[in-house]
């Protein structure tokens, strides 16, 4: 965690996450890094496993009694308890959990469709006893696209506002712009801070944030649109500052520092503009154009792209933000996507693998039930099914000249359903 003082806050720093894993071998390692990191954080918190049956790892049989220390029927229980701030799970606790204080994930496991929904929707639990708000739920994804979420979530909602991976270079636009408006000073922000971090009371913050929104709502004489406007990027702001620095060792301190001053003084930002409403319940509701947040490099600093930076507005709020317009082979860009998700297991190099996903790709189409049971279906769930089934059908025949990659689908359901999202994909574009 890059900033622990930041996640104490979120909940009224009673926060908890899950790490959901593939398997019960995944769950196990897991559960013994993150004891091993607590270990050496001198232990602010403790970690929970959940998994069904036991499983040998390394010549050592596991249960989840034996490495808890607890009958698997306290786990909920003493999941909800102040010492254990982390779960980490093997297929249980994805569906039907509630656990208000519930507002991270850290996902290591293929989840499409009604498994997706229902997984992510874990953190979709209200606590208003607790402050928590959308802005303190965070998903960092290990193995799902951004297309991924947005296929298994259309189904569900008439309306889905996702696009791309956040960039990080939409903080300094944002920052900018409310920089040049004159609602706060800088040293106004400086001074908060630091009172802020040496646990001043209310009496002692509260000058800075009523000096800030007085200028706000009465002494600039804002009209009412650039109110909303920079109301707007200040909630965005602290959304986007607040999920990214959740995982990335920023060296920016002024990003920092604006993070905790806007958090104290939007609230007092008064804006008449219903339009604004409308837009302020859009910010409010679980914002997926982060989920696909990507780190360049792991163990490394981050360090922002100098390169100009091509900002697609959402009147008036900036959005997200992408690079150029290079043009890809969509086959290449599905094949590596499969790769930098499933990253092991097949041995077969990346030019191999274009030739079998072609194929098999072939194969599909070319099967009798191919048009009129999934091409031309209307219905989403059952098309899946009937692709699901072709498929089957063409990797039994091909099972003698496919062996390893046969054998791999047979025992591995995260590799297979990666494969066939995959192949569903290549499809469609051939």
């Amino acid at each position: 965690m890059s900033n622990p003082k930041k996640l104490d806050h979120r909940v009224k720093g009673k926060a908890k996450g899950m790490v959901i894993t593939q398997n019960i071998e995944a769950a196990v390692r897991y559960y013994n890094a993150v004891t091993r990191l607590l270990d050496k954080k001198g232990n602010p918190c403790k970690v929970l496993i959940a998994f069904s049956g036991a499983k040998a790892v390394d010549g050592i049989e596991y249960t989840e009694s034996l490495m808890n220390g607890f009958s698997d029927g306290e786990t909920r229980e003493r999941f909800d308890g102040e010492d254990y701030r982390l779960l980490v799970v093997a297929n249980k606790y994805l569906t039907g959990f509630d656990q208000p204080k519930l507002s991270a994930m850290y996902v290591d496991k293929k989840l499409q469709d009604v498994l997706a929904v229902q997984a992510l929707s874990r953190l979709n639990r209200s606590a208003p006893s607790l402050g928590k708000k959308t802005e303190d739920l965070f998903i960092l994804d290990f193995f799902n696209s951004v297309e991924d979420i947005k296929t298994a979530f259309d189904r569900f909602y008439t309306a889905t506002s996702l696009s791309r991976a956040t960039d990080v270079n939409v903080l300094h636009e944002l920052k900018e712009s409310l920089d040049g408006q004159g609602v706060y000073e800088q040293q106004e922000v400086e001074e908060f801070v630091v009172l802020y971090f040496n646990n001043a009371d209310a009496q002692q913050l509260s000058p800075f944030i009523d000096v800030a929104a007085d200028r706000f709502n009465k002494g600039l004489e804002l009209e009412d649109q650039d109110k909303a406007d920079f109301k707007i990027k200040a909630k965005q702001f602290v959304k986007i500052y607040g999920q990214m620095a959740a995982i990335m060792p920023f060296e920016i301190i002024e990003w920092e520092k604006l993070f905790w001053f806007l958090k104290f003084l939007i609230p007092k930002l008064i804006v008449k503009d219903p339009k604004a409403d409308e837009i302020d319940q859009l910010l409010n509701s679980v914002d997926l154009s982060s989920y696909g947040l990507q780190r360049v490099k792991l163990n490394h600093p981050i360090r922002l792209d100098e390169e100009e930076t091509i900002v697609e507005p959402q009147n008036p709020n900036p959005r997200g933000a992408h690079g150029g317009d290079d043009e890809h082979d969509p086959l290449d860009e599905i094949i590596r996507n499969f790769n930098e998700r499933w990253f092991q297991g097949w041995s077969a190099t990346p030019q191999e693998q274009r030739i079998k996903f072609l194929s098999i790709a072939d194969s599909i189409k070319a099967h009798p039930d191919f048009n009129d049971k999934y091409k031309n279906n209307p219905d989403a769930q059952t098309r899946i099914l009937a692709f699901q089934k072709i498929f089957e059908d063409v990797m039994l025949k091909k099972r003698r000249e496919e062996l390893e990659l046969y054998k791999l689908l047979a025992g591995d359901t995260a590799f297979k359903s990666a494969m066939q999202q995959s192949l569903r994909q290549i499809v469609e574009v051939l």
